[in-house]
Formats: C-alpha cells, structure tokens, sequence
C-alpha cells in the first residue's frame, strides 16, 4: 500500500444543518480531501487543535486516558477505503510490541490522532479518486517564485470555520469571562471562536 500522509487544515460548517466539513491536506503536496463529519466529532477536534481545556472529559479525552493506563499507544491512523462515498478508516494500536488494527469511523480516528499527535495516512488510490488540488496558483505571477509560506497559510481554512466578528469589540477580560462560561456550558464551539481571538490579538 503506497500510503499519503495527511494534515488537518481546518473545518467548515457543512451544508446541512448539524454537519461539518474536515479538510485533510496532503503533506508536501497540493491535494486535500474533504469528509463529512457530524458536530460532536467536529467539536471534539477543534477543542483539541485549539488547545482548549474542558469542563469534564470528552469522550475522545476519556479513550486516550485509559489506553495510557493500559499502556496502548496509537501509533498511527490510516484512512484505507473509500466506498459509496464513505471513508474508512483503522487505528493502528502497538501493546507490549503487538500491533493491533481497529476499525473506527474517520471523525473518531482524526478526533484521536491530534490527541495523540501521530500520524495520519491515507492511500495514493484514495487521493486519486477523492482528492482535490488545492488552488493556489491565482498567488503566483508569471514568472514569479513560488508562494511564502504566510500565503500558503491564507489558502488554510479556519479550524471552526465561524467568523470572529462578534468578540472583535471586547476586551481580553471581557473574552476571559466569556471563554470560562462557554467551557462551563460545554460550547466548545463558541469556545474555540473565543481563543481564536484571543490569540489573534497576542
């Protein structure tokens, strides 16, 4: 299997209510993949990207608790098929030197390769049949170099894919409070909109 190792870009609200879209990009390359993901899941790998601290474990949290108490090491994720428009995915879990493949639903295994922070890896025979080259050649003028990496950055979709406008006006105390009671609440959505601000400001 020639495998393609992937990285999260970012993810968008998807186009029915409820769902989201996971952007996976090549590594060293120009293709991406878009999945289709439910909220939750969404919510679960945003929180994670965005470094934010829940009230109470999620249940992605709770997994990596116990395979750490079991000693159980994901060693990496592979999204291996693609039929009838649906990923599949496998974890591949190393205990006392034996390695294990279990089958999860490719939300769940991104939701715990970011906790984990190994690699994720895909087929060329999936990149070729659902992969798309990401557009960036409108930045590169006739004859010019290749684009900066700050312009390759802006070709990145955001990781919650909400816009930022509301919190613009409010002072950093101001979002302290309002982080605290989304984390509180569990809104890790409006809680990741509210770090992200935080942390465009510096």
């Amino acid at each position: 299997m020639n495998k393609v190792q992937l990285s999260v870009i970012g993810l968008t609200s998807g186009q029915t209510q409820g769902s989201y879209t996971l952007i996976l990009g090549e590594k060293n390359g120009r293709r991406k993949l878009a999945i289709i993901i439910g909220s939750f899941e969404a919510q679960s790998i945003a929180i994670e990207i965005e470094k934010i601290v829940p009230f109470r474990p999620m249940t992605h949290d709770l997994f990596v608790s116990l395979s750490h108490l079991f000693d159980i090491e994901l060693q990496e994720v592979i999204i291996h098929k693609l039929q009838e428009g649906v990923f599949y995915a496998k974890l591949v879990c190393v205990k006392n030197g034996e390695t294990h493949d279990i089958d999860a639903r490719t939300s769940d295994a991104i939701a715990l390769a970011v906790r984990f922070k190994c690699p994720v890896y895909t087929t060329d025979e999936i990149m070729l049949a659902a992969g798309h080259e990401i557009n960036i050649e409108e930045k590169i003028e006739d004859g010019s170099e290749d684009p900066t990496d700050e312009e390759l950055e802006e070709e990145k979709a955001p990781v919650t894919g909400f816009e930022l406008d509301e919190f613009s006006t409010l002072s950093h105390e101001e979002l302290n409070i309002l982080l605290d009671e989304a984390i509180k609440i569990e809104d890790y959505q409006r809680a990741a909109l509210i770090r992200d601000e935080m942390n465009k400001r510096g």
